[in-house]
């Protein structure tokens, strides 16, 4: 594996890659890897002959009360999971090297932004797309790799590829799980150890609500109350949010046929947890 630091050196690389035809599979992330991000890359690996992987805590996408200094980091150990799953090349960019100087144009995300985690986090959406869109146009992979996890996040990053008519497949992984259900994130570690034998109770709850539905149960303000009361009664933590929407326009439901998402966030006293689950009707 090679680690590449600069702009320049990754442009000179991906034009010898591409003048000999080779298919580029790209997953962006930002470090402290996991076994989510390992599925990630072994799909990668699978499918492309190029597999390249970047680490870049991206300042754009945090807010004002988010500690960007704070997100963790272990760029030993992610160097070492690359190692493991074979990437070939390690973007590990400095933010003077994405952003030499303050933005002159940025991306504003229009839709599918305002709703679930985007609700509270006003601009992070943008964040995530301007710094895509510059990994984009740099990497110019044939197939990218998000995990499900980050359901809206796959969504709007649908939205870009197609608005702005980027030659990239989006492959969208399933969510790696614990045993009792729970997605494996970075976050998972601030979990104290009763809030963690709690934290399962996300992922079943949600199970409950795609079965409910499944049988007809569409009275959607009912049944979130009896998603929350369930949460909050078996965990230690408060509802962020629980929403069933149209995927991946992230709308209200108007008929009950076709794709949907059932997305929640639940706060712990360190640590906000997500998931989701998509599924037909």
């Amino acid at each position: 594996m090679k680690v590449i630091t600069t702009k320049t050196e990754l442009q000179e690389m991906i034009l010898q890659q591409k003048k000999q035809r080779k298919t580029i599979g790209f997953v962006p992330t930002m470090g402290y890897l996991h076994e989510g991000h390992r599925a990630l890359l072994k799909e990668a690996r699978d499918q492309n002959e190029i597999v390249i992987l970047s680490v870049f805590v991206n300042p754009l996408q945090f807010g004002p009360n988010e500690d960007l200094e704070s997100y963790p980091r272990d760029i030993e150990h992610d160097k070492q999971t690359a190692i493991e799953e074979e990437v070939d090349y390690l973007f590990l960019p400095s933010s003077e090297e994405m952003y030499p100087s303050a933005p002159s144009v940025t991306v504003k995300v229009q839709k599918r932004a305002d709703v679930l985690c985007g609700r509270s986090r006003p601009g992070h959406f943008d964040g995530v797309a301007t710094v895509l869109t510059k990994l984009f146009h740099l990497i110019q992979p044939d197939n990218v790799y998000f995990g499900k996890k980050d359901a809206q996040q796959v969504a709007v990053v649908a939205g870009l590829i197609e608005d702005f008519h980027f030659p990239i497949k989006l492959n969208a992984v399933q969510t790696v799980r614990e045993e009792d259900g729970l997605a494996k994130s970075s976050r998972n570690v601030k979990l104290s150890p009763q809030e963690r034998k709690e934290a399962g109770v996300l992922y079943q709850t949600l199970s409950i609500a795609r079965e409910e539905l499944i049988k007809g149960n569409h009275d959607l303000k009912e049944l979130k109350r009896q998603l929350k009361d369930r949460i909050e009664t078996n965990t230690s933590g408060k509802v962020d949010y629980l929403e069933i929407l149209t995927y991946p326009e992230l709308e209200e439901p108007s008929v009950w046929e076709g794709t949907f998402i059932i997305a929640g966030a639940v706060c712990f006293l360190s640590a906000r947890l997500i998931d989701n689950i998509i599924f037909e009707l």
